[in-house]
């Protein structure tokens, strides 16, 4: 499994439409699903949970729980559903997360979460890893910090992701909790020196080739989160600078290779928007971008038409037509 560069698990972004969007640009990366919760799996819908295309491989599962019973459920599900690795999402800092027992607020129960992971092993081939912060609300300490990793790792982990930042239970929004709380690198620098056996991804304020760079002198990978969302071309420049990869698609044929899945989708049922609301960051940056999103977002949200109409808009997006979007070649 190559953790080099991640794409990190984004509620309402990474669902199977960008993975297979980003997939099309990078073929190295590894990519996460969105938190799903245990339950959920284990419950409900299987099929449109947890179905995606071959090619978004290599594509891990983040499960979201604290019941050792049905994590360990859920693992042997995603397992039989193809994915690649299991990840445990012990960082989401939301109220209506904490609220049901999961994410960053597990961190005050590591005796819990070392169950649940030792459970989740045992019913699985596929590489179980976590996904935390380095601590919690007046909890930030790098010897707390340590102490939990340790617990974590006795259960035979050896993959752990660590976004650089403490959470705010209760006290901050999701968003806020993205960005008011300092960015502490050398906490997951020191873990990877403490534990140099242990697989170690950094995450957090990465957005750029040359930080990938940088932070993989120190520890074994890094996970870029919202840069990658809203910069997907990022991901290009990384295949090319980290990876070495000279074949490197444009953003033109990024979008023509797209138009063969979104009329497969669209076959399906799936409205125009819930695939391209994705590509709205392809031209960041590029003269002519603010365009391309107002084109998108005059024509991508067409309610009530029949397919002909919507496979004609479709049409407009192709390569030959970008150009003219965007005002220029790009």
């Amino acid at each position: 499994m190559i953790r080099k560069v991640s794409v990190a698990p984004m509620m309402d972004c990474t669902d199977r439409h960008e993975r297979f969007f980003l997939r099309l640009i990078s073929k190295n990366t590894l990519l996460y699903t969105e938190m799903i919760v245990d339950e959920a799996i284990s419950r409900g819908d299987k099929k449109k949970l947890l179905s995606f295309n071959i090619n978004e491989k290599p594509v891990a599962l983040q499960i979201g729980g604290s019941s050792p019973k049905l994590l360990s459920e859920a693992t042997k599900i995603g397992e039989d559903f193809g994915y690649d690795e299991i990840n445990l999402n012990l960082g989401c800092p939301s109220r209506k997360v904490e609220k049901n027992k999961f994410g960053a607020c597990l961190m005050k129960e590591p005796n819990l979460v070392a169950d649940c992971l030792s459970k989740m092993q045992a019913v699985t081939k596929l590489p179980v890893t976590i996904k935390t912060r380095i601590g919690y609300d007046n909890v930030e300490d790098y010897q707390n910090f340590h102490e939990f990793i340790s617990i974590l790792k006795s259960t035979g982990v050896k993959t752990f992701i660590i976004h650089a930042r403490k959470a705010m239970l209760g006290k901050f929004t999701p968003k806020q909790n993205l960005n008011i709380p300092p960015l502490k690198y050398d906490y997951v620098y020191n873990l990877k020196r403490d534990f140099p056996n242990e697989e170690i991804i950094i995450n957090g304020g990465i957005s750029s080739p040359e930080e990938v760079i940088s932070h993989l002198k120190k520890v074994d990978g890094v996970m870029i989160g919202r840069a990658a969302y809203h910069t997907p071309y990022l991901l290009a420049e990384i295949e090319k600078e980290i990876f070495k990869n000279k074949k490197i698609p444009t953003r033109q044929e990024i979008i023509e290779n797209l138009i063969p899945y979104i009329k497969e989708e669209l076959k399906k049922g799936t409205r125009l928007n819930q695939i391209m609301r994705h590509t709205l960051g392809l031209f960041h940056g590029q003269s002519g971008s603010s365009q391309w999103k107002r084109y998108l977002s005059e024509n991508m949200c067409v309610r009530n038409a029949d397919i002909q109409k919507i496979d004609h808009i479709v049409d407009k997006i192709k390569y030959n037509n970008v150009d003219r979007i965007v005002g220029q070649s790009v």
